[in-house]
């Protein structure tokens, strides 16, 4: 019994010993525990110029890390294994790491971390001289890795450069023809370039000079001889307004010291041809009264020579002078253009402005003639047979007309300046010899009105002459002679007896074919002639960028169409918009135009589908206020069918009634630049060129 007593007095006393082991106790066992230790970093740098780094700490006993990425940023911490990574910019940074025990112990470590970027790779440019105006030089420039281009164009000391972001196409207009070393300098996110230069030719304007002259080719050497103490050059519109808005027209200086018979010469690039004898002329004079003289002269010698003069009849403003060349021998040829201004008066440090000089046909206007007529819709208004005014071979009857209702609503326009237009619309009468069955189908070229074309009205002679390839009176296979026996045999010219009665209401056509057979035709005059600069044959120009679209009027950055396109497009390219002088407007396509899917094609050259095929009459409205034309008529379209007011169609069967287009007229009403809204920022353009 005391043994055991004395076993249990013992374990309380060892059980008082180890229950009286206090935290300090504890604590000091970990004080054996060490800081992180051997800290190291590695650092991976991407090469593609994001900047983009990943960074893998390591250390012996670390439980985490404080990162201090020394660009700036906040300072984060990670743990043990997780993945670092950080944007930086190019540079050099002093990264600090803290490695952090299980204990809190901290031991720092700092590495450099260098970041480059590489500089751009692969560096294309293209450079390419405006079509129209060689002086004007777009480049477009992209590389790997370039966020940004300079481009230095070489003509100016001191140049800042144009900035351009890859692929943008930037533009610049050289005052001077000469080569220049243009200089692209593509640049990354860092601070290595890449330098590309080429050399580029801006020529000089070496187009022979040609009627009508207009002063707005770029191309064109508008040179001018000058003599007597004036002196003659292109200059700046100075007051485009009235009957000249053009850009560019001639000018002469007179200065106080010129002579009475001071003046400048034209040298043409071929002798003037005489099939019209009217040269008009518009002229900017300071003052009513002054003689203008217009001589032509041989190339070789200058005694061979006729002129004429004319009188201004208004100041400080434009007017059109014509002078009457009808008296000209025509056996010798000329090939220079003079012009004299205030002729017989010493200078008086005066300006005189001229533009657009033709040759038209004067006496065609005022004859009774001018005018829209059709074939008369009515039994015996055409026919043919074996001799002048006899019919008897053949005539149309009744039954005749209502089945070529197509034919008796074409129309024949005869302009007051001259011109002449067959306006067919979608369909007309088409026979054999041209491909078709003796039944209504599309006009077929170059008898369907998309040449441009003139006349002569001789009323002493009582003969109407029609020139310009494939245009005609009543039916187009009769022509002076012959009957043509393919469209390929198309005449250029043609000319008519006429006799104009019921107060010029009525036209009787006869044509002779050849042995004793004549046609007969009867027209009547179905309304006037109106003066717009649109009435004629247009066409979208046959060149690259001439279509495009973009986000903004006249901005064609999203896509314009490029040389190839318009190789691929030729189909498109002679499609004609004709604007009659009556008002009336048509889509003349041929046999094929260029089909999208939405019209159920494939992209490519095939028939033209309903209703944008030109077969709806269709009318114009131009308000040359606004800057607008409006067409109405269910499909009828300028540039391409699908641009709508607000949209782009979706099928055929969407249609427009009417289409409103803002337009521009330039180069003496030849050029017409049409503009569409389609919508959010999205707009098309279009350059159409007269026929």
């Amino acid at each position: 019994m005391k043994i055991l007593y004395k076993l249990t007095a013992f374990i309380f006393i060892a059980s008082l010993f180890f229950a009286c082991e206090t935290d300090e106790d504890k604590m000091y066992n970990l004080d054996y525990m060490k800081a992180p230790s051997n800290i190291s970093a590695i650092f991976d740098v991407t090469q593609d110029n994001t900047g983009l780094v990943s960074i893998t700490p390591n250390a012996e006993g670390a439980q985490s890390y404080v990162i201090d990425f020394g660009d700036g940023a906040d300072t984060e911490e990670y743990k043990v294994g997780e993945a670092i990574e950080h944007i930086f910019s190019e540079g050099v940074y002093n990264v600090s790491i803290t490695a952090v025990g299980i204990t809190g112990l901290e031991t720092d470590f700092t590495q450099e971390l260098n970041v480059t970027f590489k500089a751009p790779e692969n560096v294309e440019v293209t450079i390419a001289n405006d079509n129209v105006n060689p002086r004007i030089v777009s480049v477009t420039a992209k590389a790997d890795y370039a966020t940004v281009f300079e481009i230095y164009w070489g003509d100016a000391v001191d140049e800042e450069p144009t900035m351009a972001m890859p692929e943008e196409a930037v533009t610049h207009t050289y005052e001077e023809p000469g080569d220049y070393d243009l200089k692209v300098i593509a640049k990354s996110a860092g601070a290595a370039t890449t330098e590309y230069t080429e050399t580029v030719n801006v020529p000089a304007a070496s187009d022979p000079i040609t009627l009508p002259v207009n002063f707005e080719s770029f191309t064109v050497n508008y040179a001018f001889a000058d003599f007597g103490g004036v002196t003659s050059s292109v200059v700046d519109n100075p007051d485009a307004s009235g009957n000249n808005t053009s850009d560019k027209v001639g000018h002469s200086a007179k200065p106080a010291s010129a002579e009475t018979w001071g003046g400048s010469v034209m040298t043409l690039g071929s002798p003037i041809n005489f099939a019209d004898k009217t040269f008009k002329v518009k002229v900017w004079s300071p003052k009513t009264g002054a003689i203008v003289k217009l001589k032509v002269e041989n190339l070789d010698n200058g005694d061979i020579n006729h002129e004429v003069d004319a009188t201004t009849t208004v100041a400080n403003e434009w007017e059109e002078l014509s002078f009457d060349f009808s008296g000209i021998d025509t056996n010798n040829e000329y090939q220079k253009v003079v012009l004299f201004f205030d002729f017989g008066n010493m200078g008086e440090d005066s300006n005189y402005y001229f533009d657009d000089i033709k040759l038209v046909t004067e006496s065609a206007a005022g004859t009774g003639i001018e005018g829209i007529w059709s074939v008369a819709s009515e039994a015996g208004s055409i026919g043919v047979g074996p001799g002048l005014g006899d019919t008897s071979w053949w005539t149309i009857d009744d039954a005749g007309v209502a089945e070529r209702a197509c034919f008796f609503d074409d129309t024949y326009i005869f302009g007051a300046d001259g011109s002449f237009s067959n306006v067919l619309g979608g369909e007309t009468w088409v026979e054999g010899w041209q491909g078709g069955s003796d039944a209504c189908g599309a006009p077929v070229a170059p008898h369907n009105g998309s040449n441009q074309a003139t006349y002569t009205h001789d009323t002493g002679a009582g003969t109407v002459t029609i020139s310009g390839l494939g245009a005609y009176l009543g039916i187009p296979k009769a022509v002076n002679g012959s009957e043509l026996a393919s469209p390929d045999d198309a005449a250029q010219s043609i000319t008519y007896d006429v006799e104009l009665s019921e107060g010029n209401t009525v036209m009787t056509v006869d044509i002779f074919i050849g042995g004793e057979a004549w046609w007969r035709f009867k027209l009547v005059k179905v309304g006037e002639v109106s003066s717009s600069p649109l009435a004629g044959s247009w066409s979208v120009a046959s060149e690259a960028g001439a279509i495009g679209v973009g986000p903004g009027m006249g901005d064609t950055s999203w896509w314009a169409i490029d040389d190839a396109g318009v190789a691929e497009r030729a189909c498109f390219f002679d499609d004609t918009y004709v604007f009659g002088a009556d008002g009336s407007f048509s889509n003349v396509l041929g046999g094929d135009t260029w089909v999208e899917g939405w019209q159920g094609g494939s992209d490519a050259c095939g028939a033209p589908v309903a209703p944008h095929d030109g077969s709806n009459q269709a009318t114009y409205t131009y308000d040359e206020d606004a800057g607008t034309i409006t067409l109405n008529g269910l499909g009828a379209y300028l540039g391409i069918p699908k641009a709508v007011n607000g949209s782009e169609l979706a099928s055929p069967d969407d249609a427009a009634q009417s289409v409103t287009y803002d337009v521009t007229l330039s180069e003496g009403n030849t050029v017409m630049t049409v503009d569409i809204f389609i919508g959010g920022e999205a707009w098309w353009r279009f350059k159409l060129v007269k026929n």
